[in-house]
C-alpha cells in the first residue's frame, strides 16, 4: 500500500524544487530586468511628488546595477486610486506607493475603499512633516487670532484650501475648527500646486499643506506666509512661526510620507529597498538637494512605521466617528 507513495515522493519533491527555484528566479533578478514604478497619489509639484524625485535617484545609486525608477502620478479619491492599484499589482519589488497618513488609514474607516491598509507592507517612513496654515503674505489673514475673529464675526466666509478627504490638512482643519469654534469653507484640491495658484490668485483664502511644501513656496520667492503649525512644540522647519497650540488650540496634525509595496512582497527585495532609503537619507548630497524635506526628516524601517501606527488610528478614528459616512 505504501509503494506507490514512496514512489511519488521524489516527483512531489522535484515540484516542490522546480517551484523554489522559480520563486528565487522571479526575484534573483530584480531590480535589473526592468523600471520600477513608483506611484504618487498626488498631482505633480507638491511635496509628496517632489520627496520621491529627489529622493529616488540616491536610492536608484544604491540599488546598483540597472535600477530604474519611475515616478508615475495617480491622484484622486484621497489617494484611493493610487492606493488600490499598487494593492493589486504583482507583489515582485517592480510596482511600489508613497503613501501619506493620515489619508491611508483614514479612508477605509469613512467609506467603502477598493483597499484596506494591511493590503499594503510598509517599507520605510522618510518624512514627519507638520501641517501648516498658510495665507497671502499681503492678505488680511496674518494670524490665527484674526481667522478666529474673522471666522466668528462671519461664519463660512473664510476658505482654506486641503489635499482632499482625509488628508492631513482636511483633518487638521477639522480639528482646528471644532477646538476654535468656528466654521470654515473647506475646499479640496488634487495637489499643492493647485491650492498655491488659487491662494496667490486670489480665489483661496488660506492653504493647508505641510511645512516642508511651505519652505518650498519660500524659498521660490512666493508671497505667502505661514500664520500657524499644527503641533506640539514649534518645528525645526519653522522655528518662527507659532503653533496653534500658543494660540489656545491644541491640534496637532502631521504628514507622514514614505514608501510600500504589495503585500507579500519578498522579504529580501523590501530588506534592500529599506536599506537603500536609510542610506539614501544620510547621503550629504541629498540634504544639500532636498532643502524643504530636510528639517523634517524622520526616518523608520517598514516594521517600526506599521508599530508606530496605533495611535494615529485611535486618534482618526474619534474623528472618523464624528463625520458622516459615505
Amino acid at each position: 500500500m505504501f509503494r506507490p507513495v514512496l514512489c511519488q515522493l521524489p516527483r512531489w519533491c522535484a515540484v516542490l524544487l522546480a517551484a523554489a527555484v522559480a520563486s528565487h528566479s522571479a526575484w534573483a533578478a530584480w531590480p535589473d530586468d526592468k523600471p520600477i514604478e513608483v506611484v504618487v497619489g498626488f498631482a505633480p509639484g507638491g511635496g509628496t511628488d517632489l520627496m520621491a524625485r529627489k529622493l529616488l535617484p540616491f536610492v536608484q545609486k544604491r540599488l546598483g546595477g540597472k535600477a530604474q525608477f519611475i515616478v508615475v502620478n495617480k491622484p484622486g479619491a484621497s489617494g484611493e486610486i493610487l492606493t488600490t492599484y499598487v494593492a493589486k499589482a504583482r507583489p515582485d519589488g517592480y510596482t511600489l506607493a508613497v503613501v501619506n497618513l493620515p489619508g491611508f488609514l483614514y479612508a477605509p474607516m469613512t467609506r467603502k475603499t477598493q483597499y484596506q491598509p494591511d493590503d499594503l507592507q510598509l517599507v520605510a517612513r522618510v518624512v514627519d512633516d507638520p501641517t501648516v496654515l498658510v495665507a497671502r503674505a499681503d492678505g488680511p489673514l496674518r494670524s490665527l487670532q484674526t481667522v478666529v475673529g474673522v471666522s466668528k464675526q462671519s461664519p463660512s466666509s473664510v476658505s482654506a484650501g486641503h489635499n482632499g478627504d482625509g488628508s492631513n490638512g482636511d483633518l487638521a482643519l477639522e480639528l482646528f475648527q471644532n477646538a476654535a469654534h468656528v466654521r470654515l469653507t473647506p475646499v479640496a484640491y488634487k495637489g499643492t500646486g493647485q491650492q498655491k495658484t488659487d491662494l496667490l490668485g486670489g480665489h483661496l483664502q488660506l492653504a493647508t499643506i505641510s511645512a516642508g511644501e511651505a519652505l518650498d513656496l519660500k524659498s521660490g520667492g512666493t508671497a505667502v506666509q505661514v500664520i500657524t503649525q499644527f503641533t506640539g512644540k514649534r518645528s525645526k522647519a519653522l522655528p518662527d512661526v507659532p503653533t496653534a497650540a500658543e494660540s489656545g488650540y491644541a491640534v496637532q496634525m502631521s504628514s507622514e510620507r514614505g514608501f510600500a509595496a504589495p503585500r507579500g512582497t519578498e522579504p529580501v527585495i523590501v530588506e534592500r529597498l529599506e536599506k537603500a532609503i536609510a542610506e539614501s537619507l544620510k547621503d550629504p548630497e541629498f540634504i544639500a538637494t532636498a532643502t524643504s524635506d530636510a528639517p523634517v526628516l524622520a526616518y523608520l524601517p517598514g516594521a517600526q512605521w506599521q508599530k508606530s501606527l496605533e495611535g494615529n488610528r485611535k486618534l482618526l478614528h474619534a474623528i472618523a466617528e464624528k463625520r458622516p459616512h459615505q
